[in-house]
């Protein structure tokens, strides 16, 4: 398992940087004589290669822990994407969410390189092997070599900005994403990133938007009840 052969790795390290600070505390020095050769006194070992081992021997009991199941689950920051990216409307929030899923054919939450290969080619805009690479290093801000949900809405908000190269492959994923703007009465990709950024009163807009979703919800469950009651009718019909 990968997972073990980084814990084989690490306590490797381990060990060559522990040999490398020298042995631990022994026995004394013989005192010196007047006819005994002076000897040369050992170096002290590096403060930093004792920090090191440290920070070495704390990564392996935490990869032994969680191969063992024992690892205590690490805090993780609640993420909202509305209130995060308020620049946003709620509906296209929900496309891009909807558009992120659609790639994870992982299922795991995160788009992984060969996941953003698909994309990139179902948009019509195929990367490189090293164009991928860069397309994700620009937005992971944890370092994992693959994109949260967070980080691909990254992508919408730098392109909205403007902080991303015309010809980047994030600035094709931007333009050629199958988000529908139609809403915002713009065509193209550039008129809707102009679009977004003069957008006014997003509090009031989002309490809207809510209040019209509760709304459809009411709309549909009116019309579900409604075809019941019609078909308990027209059975009753055919039952009298």
């Amino acid at each position: 398992m990968a997972s073990d052969e980084l814990a084989r790795k690490l306590q490797s390290r381990l060990v060559v940087t522990q040999e490398a600070a020298g042995p631990g505390p022994g026995p004394g020095p013989e005192p010196e004589t007047a006819h005994s050769p002076q000897r040369a006194r050992p170096q002290e070992p590096d403060a930093a290669s004792g920090e090191s081992a440290s920070e070495l021997s704390a990564k392996l009991n935490r990869r032994l822990d969680i191969n063992q199941g024992n690892a205590a689950p690490r805090p993780t920051r609640v993420f909202n994407p509305y209130t995060e990216f308020k620049e946003f409307s709620r509906k296209q929030i929900k496309d891009m969410e909807a558009m992120f899923k659609r790639y994870d054919t992982g299922k795991d939450g995160f788009i992984d390189l060969m996941e953003l290969k698909l994309m990139m080619e179902k948009l019509g805009a195929p990367q490189t092997h090293l164009g991928l690479k860069n397309m994700i290093k620009e937005v992971d801000e944890d370092f994992d070599g693959k994109l949260s949900f967070r980080e691909f809405l990254l992508i919408f908000r730098r392109a909205a900005a403007g902080e991303l190269q015309e010809e980047s492959g994030l600035m094709a994923l931007a333009r050629l994403s199958e988000i529908n703007v139609s809403t915002e009465g713009v065509m193209g990709a550039k008129d809707f990133f102009e679009a977004k950024m003069k957008v006014a009163s997003q509090g009031s807009k989002f309490e809207a938007e809510i209040r019209e979703e509760k709304e459809e919800r009411k709309r549909q469950e009116v019309e579900k009840k409604q075809r019941q009651a019609a078909f308990k009718q027209l059975q009753s019909t055919f039952c009298s």
